[in-house]
C-alpha cells in the first residue's frame, strides 16, 4: 500500500511541476511519467486519464492553499492586516518557487483558467468553484472590515470578487515579468478599491 500510494505522490508531484512550467495541453503520460520515475502503467493504476489527473492536481493544490488561506484569513490581526498578509504570503510563495526553479510560476488556477477554461468543462467547473470559494473566504473578511468602518463597500460580494481579481492579476504580472515584486501594488490598489486607510504596519510573520 505504501508503494502504490508512494507512486500516486510521484506522479501528482511531477504532474503539478510540469503543468506550472510549461501548461496541460502540451504534457504526456509518458512524460510525467518518466519525471515522476515511475512505469507509464501506473499513471492508469490511479488516473482514468490525463484530466482526472490534472483534477487531482488541482484539488492537492487547493487543500493546501485553503490551508493557509484559512490560517491567515481566520488570525487574530484586524481585518485589513490579515488581507495584506495574505498578500505578502502570496509574494513570498512566489519568490520561493522562483528561487527554486529560476521563474515564477504564477497561480496554478488562474494559469489553467487561461488555458482550458473554455476545452475541459470538469476543470472548467472546478477552477470556478474554487475561485468561488476563494471570494467567499476574502468576503468574510471584507464585512469584518466594515462592521468595524475600516472599509467602506455596500456589496462586501461584488468587493471580495474584484479583490480576487486583483491578487491573481498582479500574479499574472509577476508571472510575465519574472518578478515577485510586482505584487506590491496590490496593496495600496486594495485599499483604494475598499474605500479604506492604511492600517497600522503588521508583522507579517512568514
Amino acid at each position: 500500500m505504501g508503494r502504490t500510494s508512494d507512486a500516486r505522490e510521484k506522479i501528482l508531484d511531477a504532474a503539478r511541476t510540469l503543468i506550472e512550467l510549461r501548461g496541460y495541453s502540451a504534457l504526456g503520460v509518458a512524460e510525467i511519467c518518466r519525471a515522476a520515475g515511475v512505469p507509464k502503467g501506473s499513471f492508469y493504476y490511479f488516473f482514468a486519464s490525463k484530466e482526472a489527473l490534472a483534477l487531482a492536481v488541482i484539488d492537492e493544490h487547493w487543500a493546501t492553499q485553503e490551508r493557509d488561506w484559512q490560517r491567515i484569513l481566520s488570525g487574530q490581526a484586524p481585518p485589513l492586516q490579515r488581507l495584506r498578509q495574505l498578500f505578502e504570503a502570496t509574494e513570498a510563495t512566489m519568490r520561493a518557487g522562483q528561487r527554486s526553479c529560476g521563474s515564477v510560476a504564477g497561480c496554478l488556477f488562474g494559469n489553467l483558467t487561461l488555458e482550458l477554461s473554455n476545452q475541459t468543462e470538469a476543470i472548467r467547473v472546478r477552477l470556478q468553484e474554487i475561485f468561488d470559494m476563494q471570494v467567499e473566504m476574502i468576503e468574510a473578511v471584507i464585512a469584518e472590515a466594515v462592521a468595524r468602518r475600516e472599509a467602506g463597500v455596500s456589496d462586501t460580494r461584488q468587493a471580495a470578487r474584484s479583490v480576487v481579481a486583483q491578487l491573481e492579476g498582479q500574479v499574472l504580472f509577476a508571472k510575465l515579468y519574472n518578478d515577485p515584486q510586482r505584487m506590491g501594488a496590490l496593496w495600496a490598489g486594495c485599499l483604494a478599491l475598499l474605500g479604506a486607510d492604511a492600517p497600522g504596519e503588521v508583522a507579517v510573520g512568514l
